[in-house]
């Protein structure tokens, strides 16, 4: 990954790998990450899928956004996205943030999504929980990346895998302080408060929905999932049991398969 990288029209870096006339799967990464959060992914699901694996507007390569970021400013940068290249549908999958992006493309362009995966994403939270998670993102206004960041690698990750992989551990880091301290603060605000436009969705996502989170993830709970699942008739929740947020990087296959069994079930377009 990263020397297929290309740059669409509206500035967003992407790479687009698989068989050409395969169905597509969209992958949106988290807050703060970029796209080479999925390199643990993207090569199983490019040998059955056209994967198109792109930066948020702000993160990665891609350009800074030219206003405020929402929920909204990234529906309509992967619809541009999708627009360019000539992709009239596809799968969407949905990391922590990107689980939120892919709920609200879902409602403002329901015929472009095939269906959803929705992984480690939050929902309704607690008042409690709420104001946490605004205080964290007024941290990080008046600090930039590095004010919260300890703090969310313990989050993120197993004690077990911080100690075992700290090259790893270093990636992810160094990812997160590579974002524009404005852009990145305005991106956890949307994390912060953009969920409360998803709950109970209207119109209603009605298109086959897989969610996914770690049985220890304390942002994006089992109880969120549910949650979730519970607003998307028909749709599948499952609970990997002992990671946390970022199991998908911890435990990959943990997510794939249930990923991959869920996708070949799909009709094709």
């Amino acid at each position: 990954m990263g020397e297929l990288a290309q740059r669409s029209q509206c500035g967003t870096a992407y790479e687009l790998t698989g068989p050409i006339d395969a169905p597509v799967v969209a992958l949106i990464h988290g807050l703060g990450l970029n796209r080479h959060v999925w390199q643990w992914h993207e090569p199983i699901l490019s040998a059955r899928y056209r994967v198109l694996n792109y930066d948020l507007l702000g993160h990665g390569d891609s350009a800074p956004p030219s206003e405020t970021p929402s929920l909204t400013v990234f529906s309509r940068q992967l619809k541009s996205l999708l627009e360019e290249l000539g992709i009239k549908r596809c799968a969407l999958v949905g990391f922590s943030l990107g689980g939120m992006i892919n709920r609200r493309f879902a409602m403002d362009y329901p015929e472009r999504a095939t269906s959803l995966a929705i992984l480690n994403s939050p929902h309704e939270r607690s008042p409690e929980a709420q104001k946490l998670v605004e205080d964290r993102a007024f941290q990080t206004s008046e600090g930039g990346p590095a004010a919260t960041l300890d703090t969310t690698i313990e989050r993120w990750f197993t004690s077990g895998f911080r100690q075992s992989q700290p090259q790893i551990i270093t990636m992810v880091r160094e990812w997160v302080l590579a974002n524009d301290h404005t852009s990145y603060a305005q991106c956890r605000q949307v994390l912060a408060t953009g969920v409360i436009e998803l709950i109970r969705p209207q119109p209603p996502i009605t298109h086959p929905t897989l969610v996914i989170t770690a049985e220890n993830d304390s942002g994006s709970t089992p109880a969120m999932s549910y949650a979730i699942a519970a607003e998307i008739a028909g749709s599948e929740t499952l609970i990997v049991p002992g990671l946390q947020h970022m199991g998908l990087v911890e435990e990959p296959s943990l997510f794939m398969e249930p990923l991959i069994q869920f996708l070949d079930h799909l009709p094709r377009p």
